[in-house]
């Protein structure tokens, strides 16, 4: 026997007649006997004090004295008697079924129908009945009132040996078997086959499924008939009788009384001994247990009592178990009763070495984390954060003997821990026992499952000290707490004191069960650990990557990035340390920056240099990628690692070019320039420079002169050679608009017509939708005069440019005054070539006419500097850019016209088209001209008839002699004047919208 769940105690003695029925009302009790009489008992306490017994008492545990006597209460034996307490009746079994009201047992109801019955179930939620009576089960409803209503009959296959409802259906048990009868169709359905030895036996259990007897086992199924809960009830031998008082099943066996636990493993739970028991039934809140004279009440000894037997007794679950049946008032008690049984049994599986479902109960009993990590003493917890928790356990739970033994029973197994911690060296068995690994993975569970709602509440405490920092006064004695909560945390701070101790022996438990990625996890999400303890532990056990991430999350960040600087510097030393775990590369350092690039630019800057060599693609990327100022960044390359100023620029720039400034455009140009200087330096030393080398920073030099535009070219220009670099001079030129200049160096210094040709049509494109038209083409003119009078465009070619240098304002007013002398010179009589194109095309710029004298001048100078063949080249390849009739003046008298007719053919052909296609644009125009002019005239000719009845729209006044006016649709008559002031009137109006649309844009 487990523990006493049931006193027993006699109620009635020796009876006059045999009691084949027993039931209670009240605390009377109703004795059916064999002779049909029903005998009532009442307790002898309420005899002698003469008081009236009230219908809602309960059984008392005393003798039962009889009351009266009732005979021919029913003509044969009373087989079975139930109260009906919800519509107050007493239902009895005898020839047939009887219903009497209750307390004054009048008979109201007698179902003759059931003559012969032998069997019955009630369904109090509904108020059904059904009986069985050989082979046919009956159901009967209550009215409500006084009788009962016919539903239903079925037949079964054979004698129902026992019944009972099970939600809509009947489960039925018959000589071989149990069935479910469907109360709705009739329809049955096999549940299994009963036992050999005992008849079928069905009990209805409070959750709504049933308990079936097959011989000594009972099956648990569901109101369908399929198997309900695990595991079944294994009683000592086949129960004759089965009645349910939750938590346990009470069993009339042959010798006694069993009774067994509802929950699994269905444990016996106390064994009565009673011999001759004819009935057992659970009324009233007992057991009632009939024998042939005598009645004896199984009374249920109070829960709190029973969960102290158990807990004494080590029976743990039983006792958890009973507490869930405390009543709802006593909530505090049972709280603190589960509480204190949960810490008994963590400590009992602790020590038994079941670890983790040790603290699934530790978790349960809501113990403090505290109390938990005392039984690690190689956790270390911060020190001022320890709470003496396992002195507030002992004022919980159980009755003062229990509460004196567990305490003790605590206090001896801290003190064999503590013992065993402090004995490492002579009692190894315990120190493995207390820090093994399947402790501190049961810890871990443990940790993480408190976790939640500890962190939970330490972020609340911070959200409310921000919020009181800003609205509440003035915290100038209160410590501060470190970013993110962690660290060094206020001493009012309880949430956070719990928070901290949790996630700094959650951290130590991770590690020391190699978890480390586990730990670093944590320590990137929001977490509290203790700076000093965990750093002395990662310190002491080598475990750098957490250390690194513990002070990153404490923006510890110089310290984090000298360590990580430090292991990568000895990652790569030919002999590492023994200790390096793992390589660590430059890799991590740049990947560590990423972040800080918005907080801290300067602290990335600063440690980004010391990785630039060994990892510049990736810096750079990082530089470039982590918004920190481009000027900022520049100026840091440039004192402490200018060889990689230009490796950044480049790369900035081909990620967004507008996005990189004028003065780091012109730094990116001058750093190619002063290494292209070098270089040049260099050869001409040698004698080995050629002017059309190309080294591969001179290719980026003259791409970055030719694509981009923040530079100042006047200042590169005084930087280049005199003699060298003439293709740097020319764009440099063409970025000052000097384009004769530019061309010239491409003919003449380069002699590379195909770059002058390129120069001519990247001016022309470039201007081509920013001006009229009218000077795009004289670019090509002037190309074509540096063909045809090349001494005039060298000479004083160095002096000139360093007028351009020394005095761009004044250049550009010289080149201006030009252009005007140019204009006046290209208006020559030769339109008879050029038609209608040479309306469009005319004035030429700087540099670009010539008159019959130039020509002359050339001619005089010799035609053997005369570059004509590049010339007509020019005029064949770009004769649409060209103006014709400008070129051919400029051409020397003896050329050919067998050479210009690649040139003169398409020019006249265009012209010729041109001409057409204006004479056809100026008589489509004569031709609308004529329609608007004979519209105009009959619109003119529209008569208006003014009479005596005619009446102003506006005023709704006859016109009359007054001045009138017309609207267009020539109806519509008005006064001049009200037409007048109707149209100043809108005036107005307009005036007034318009203010407000301004008003509304912003003007």
């Amino acid at each position: 026997m487990v523990h006493s769940a049931y006193d027993s105690f006699q109620l009635v003695t020796d009876s006059p007649a045999k009691i084949d029925a027993v039931e209670s009302y009240g605390s009377k009790l109703f004795l059916g006997c064999n002779d049909g009489s029903l005998r009532i008992y009442v307790p002898e306490s309420s005899i002698s004090d003469g008081l009236s017994i009230p219908g809602d008492s309960k059984l008392l545990n005393e003798p039962y004295v009889h009351e009266r006597t009732i005979n021919g209460f029913s003509k044969k034996q009373i087989i079975a008697m139930e109260a009906f307490r919800s519509k107050e009746l007493l239902f009895s079994l005898s020839e047939s079924i009887a219903f009497h009201k209750l307390p004054t047992l009048e008979t109201v109801a007698v179902i003759s129908k059931a003559r012969g019955a032998n069997v019955y179930s009630w369904d109090d939620r509904r108020g059904f009945l059904c009986f069985a009576r050989q082979k046919r089960v009956s159901i009967f409803r209550h009215d409500g009132g006084r009788g009962f209503v016919e539903v239903k009959e079925y037949g079964v296959p054979d004698t129902v040996k026992s019944m009972a409802w099970c939600g809509e259906n009947i489960c039925i048990g018959i000589r071989k078997e149990y069935m479910i009868l469907n109360a709705s169709s009739g329809a049955l359905s096999e549940v299994f086959s009963s036992g050999r030895m005992s008849p079928p036996l069905v009990v209805p259990l409070p959750s709504g499924g049933l308990l079936l007897s097959k011989d000594n086992i009972g099956v648990f199924v569901d109101q369908h008939g399929k198997l309900g809960q695990e595991g079944q009830i294994c009683w000592s031998e086949a129960p004759t009788k089965v009645a349910i008082h939750e938590p346990y099943a009470i069993g009339l066996l042959a010798r006694h009384v069993e009774i067994r636990s509802l929950k699994q493993p269905y444990p016996l739970i106390q064994t009565i001994v009673l011999r001759n028991v004819r009935h057992v039934m659970h009324s009233n809140g007992i057991i009632l247990v009939s024998l042939e004279r005598s009645v004896y009440g199984l009374f249920p000894v109070p829960l709190g009592a029973q969960i102290v037997q158990l807990t004494a007794s080590g029976n743990f679950e039983e006792a958890l178990a009973l507490c869930k049946l405390l009543p709802p008032e006593d909530s505090s008690l049972r709280a603190s009763k589960e509480s204190a049984i949960h810490v008994r049994y963590a400590h009992y599986l602790f020590e038994n070495e079941s670890y983790e479902e040790a603290m699934e109960h530790f978790v349960a009993s809501q113990v403090d984390i505290t109390y938990v990590l005392s039984l690690y003493p190689s956790i270390t917890v911060p020190k001022s954060s320890v709470l003496a928790e396992s002195e507030k356990l002992m004022d919980i739970g159980l009755d003062a003997s229990e509460l004196s033994r567990g305490s003790s029973t605590l206090s001896d197994d801290m003190e064999s821990l503590n013992q065993g911690h402090l004995a490492l060296d002579e009692n190894a068995a315990t120190e493995s026992k207390i820090v093994s690994h399947n402790t501190l993975m049961a810890l871990i569970k443990f940790l993480q499952k408190k976790r939640f709602s500890i962190i939970e509440k330490a972020a609340a405490e911070g959200t409310d000290e921000v919020v009181f920092d800003a609205f509440g006064g003035n915290f100038t004695n209160r410590p501060k707490k470190s970013n993110k909560g962690r660290g060094r945390i206020p001493i009012s701070s309880g949430g956070r004191e719990r928070a901290a101790i949790l996630d700094t022996a959650l951290l130590q438990a991770l590690v020391l069960t190699g978890q480390s990625s586990a730990a670093v996890e944590l320590l990137k999400g929001l977490n509290y650990c203790d700076l000093k303890i965990c750093e002395q532990f990662f310190q002491k056990r080598n475990h750098y990557t957490a250390l690194i991430e513990l002070y990153k999350c404490n923006d510890m960040h110089r310290e984090a990035l000298k360590l990580l600087l430090q292991l990568v510097e000895e990652s790569k030393s030919d002999r590492p340390r023994a200790d390096l775990t793992q390589k660590f590369t430059p890799e991590m350092i740049i990947d560590y920056l990423k972040p800080l690039c918005g907080t801290d630019p300067m602290l990335v800057l600063e440690f980004a240099m010391l990785v630039l060599e060994s990892c510049p693609t990736q810096t750079i990327e990082l530089l470039l990628s982590g918004n920190i100022p481009a000027d900022l960044v520049n100026s840091y390359l440039k004192q402490h690692a200018p060889n990689m100023q230009a490796t950044y620029l480049e790369l900035m720039l081909s990620m967004n070019e507008d996005g990189i400034s004028g003065n780091l455009q012109n730094e990116m140009v001058q750093i190619y320039l002063s290494e292209v200087l070098d270089w040049y330096s260099e050869l001409s030393s040698q004698q080995e420079w050629d002017e059309k080398a190309c080294s591969p920073t001179r290719k980026k030099l003259l791409s970055a002169l030719d694509g981009i535009s923040g530079y100042n070219p006047e200042g590169l220009l005084k930087r280049l050679p005199p003699d060298a670099l003439y293709e740097e001079r020319a764009i440099l030129l063409g970025k000052l608009n000097q384009h004769e200049l530019a061309l010239s160096l491409y003919v003449h210094k380069l002699h590379v017509p195909e770059l002058a040709l390129a120069y001519c049509d990247r001016v022309y494109e470039s201007h081509l939708h920013q001006s009229s038209g009218r000077s795009q083409s004289n670019i090509y003119l002037t190309l074509l005069q540096i063909y045809l009078n090349p001494r005039r465009t060298t000479k004083n070619f160095e002096k000139r440019i360093n007028n351009i240098v020394s005095t761009p304002t004044e250049t550009k007013r010289i080149s201006s005054s030009a252009s005007m002398r140019g204009r006046g010179r290209s208006t020559r009589k030769i339109a008879e070539i050029e038609g209608a194109e040479d309306v469009r095309l005319g004035a030429s710029s700087t540099d670009s006419g010539k008159s019959d004298g130039d020509a002359d001048e050339v001619s005089d100078e010799g035609g053997s500097s005369i570059m004509l063949d590049e010339a007509l080249d020019l005029l064949t390849r770009r004769w649409e850019r060209i103006n014709g009739a400008q070129a051919l003046k400029m051409l020397p008298r003896e050329t050919k016209l067998k050479d210009l007719l690649p040139f003169l053919g398409p020019l006249l052909r265009k012209s010729s088209e041109g001409h057409r296609n204006f004479a056809v644009i100026r008589r489509l125009r004569e031709s609308e001209s004529l329609q608007v002019k004979d519209e105009l005239y009959s619109k003119r000719k529209a008569v208006v008839k003014v009479t005596g009845d005619s009446m102003c729209s506006l005023c709704n006044k006859k016109i009359g002699t007054s001045v009138f006016a017309v609207y267009p649709n020539g109806t519509t008559l008005v006064h001049f004047v009200c037409f007048r002031d109707s149209q100043s009137m809108k005036a107005v109006r307009g005036s007034h919208l318009r203010k407000k649309v301004d008003q509304l844009a912003g003007f």
